[in-house]
């Protein structure tokens, strides 16, 4: 079994709160993860096990085994629940393991409930450090579903057109999305389109035929399912006009890929979109990378309307990283002379170009790398 680096975070979290809420996309390892820890485990999509935990409460409540509750979005009611039985006990810890496929924000009651109590951990898709160097052409072409193709490829693309259909007809709806499954295939399909591009929730309501209001409200709830993610604009104070809406990147590559059409890696670098894909998979990655590691930084891009600009802007409070992702084993002088440049602009202390060369190179405070060195020891 493949290791899966948000073991440690959920285990430090454990012993510093009754709940810990393990969230992350549908079929991303959360199960599988969680099991390994032992205890009881219940599973609320179906009744009869609901139906045994509604039972056996006391005696879980009671022992000291982890009390593992999967898909917990689907029993809001039992947040309640099990504020009382946690106040009865306050001090003890590491009681409740408690698995989402949607944002705390799509979970009613988690954090008006448990406020104070609970722990919380995102856990994506697999990720590079997770899988080892010589799985990257395979991780982007694929993505990190454990069942998408990255450990098995001739389930790819399948295995994500199913997946897909499944969330617009099924979970999307049970979980509060109002679209149609044809209307947010429609929109997931136009996102794929506009991978790495700032987001006009105005453009795409014309072509859909609804408000731009709507589009958000259904980009928002994407979003809070794991699925997409909107990268906000930098906002710096400097002498020039700059991009003010969000990229929009579809989080996983792989389900890109399905949405494109991709059916291999000859037809993917065939693609005028290839850049975007590519600073899409690197993003992700990074993101996840510094989730499962638990530091905090929020990310942003920069990008003036001159065409400066910063495809990840790392903001850690106390400083701020200028990263540059491109798509080359041999980057040129002046691709590093611009990241500079543009890394003046937002008085950056630290400059890393992402690319695929082969030994990484320069100092700490302009550091030209590839994915395998950025994540495993730059992250660090």
């Amino acid at each position: 079994m493949i290791q899966r680096s948000h073991l440690i975070e959920v285990k430090r979290k454990l012993s510093l709160f009754p709940v810990v809420v393990l969230l992350g996309p549908r079929q991303c390892g959360k199960t599988t993860l969680a099991q390994s820890l032992g205890g009881r485990y219940y599973d609320m999509e179906t009744e009869g096990s609901q139906a045994r935990l509604d039972a056996e409460w006391h005696e879980a409540a009671s022992g000291e085994q982890l009390v593992i509750i999967d898909e917990a979005q689907e029993a809001p009611e039992l947040f309640k629940r099990l504020r009382g039985t946690i106040d009865a006990d306050r001090p003890r810890k590491g009681r409740y393991l408690l698995l989402g496929s949607v944002s705390p924000n799509l979970i009613s009651g988690v954090s008006e409930s448990l406020a104070g109590r609970v722990g919380f951990v995102e856990m994506s898709p697999f990720t590079l450090p997770e899988l080892g160097s010589g799985k990257m052409d395979a991780l982007w072409l694929y993505g990190g579903y454990p069942d998408g193709g990255i450990l098995e490829p001739k389930f790819f693309p399948d295995w994500q057109n199913s997946y897909l259909s499944a969330l617009t007809s099924s979970d999307l709806p049970k979980w509060g999305l109002t679209s149609s499954a044809q209307m947010t295939r429609r929109l997931l399909q136009m996102l794929a389109t506009l991978h790495g591009q700032a987001l006009n929730a105005s453009q795409i309501g014309k072509s859909l035929g609804i408000d731009h209001k709507t589009v958000q409200l259904y980009i928002d709830f994407l979003e809070g399912a794991f699925l997409t993610r909107n990268l906000p604009p930098y906002y710096a104070n400097i002498k020039k006009r700059l991009v003010k809406r969000p990229r929009i990147y579809l989080r996983d590559s792989g389900l890109l890929h399905a949405l494109m059409r991709i059916q291999d890696m000859d037809m993917l670098y065939g693609q005028a979109w290839l850049g975007q894909s590519w600073e899409g998979f690197i993003i992700e990655q990074t993101l996840a990378t510094l989730s499962s590691r638990n530091h905090t930084v929020t990310p942003y891009y920069f990008r003036s309307s001159d065409g400066y600009e910063i495809d990840l802007l790392l903001d850690w409070g106390n400083e701020r990283w200028a990263i540059e992702i491109k798509l080359t084993s041999n980057p040129s002088k002046d691709e590093l002379a611009r990241l500079n440049k543009v890394a003046d602009m937002v008085e950056a202390s630290r400059r890393i170009l992402i690319c695929r060369i082969a030994e990484p190179f320069g100092s700490k405070h302009m550091n030209v790398t590839n994915p395998e060195n950025w994540l495993s020891d730059a992250l660090l």
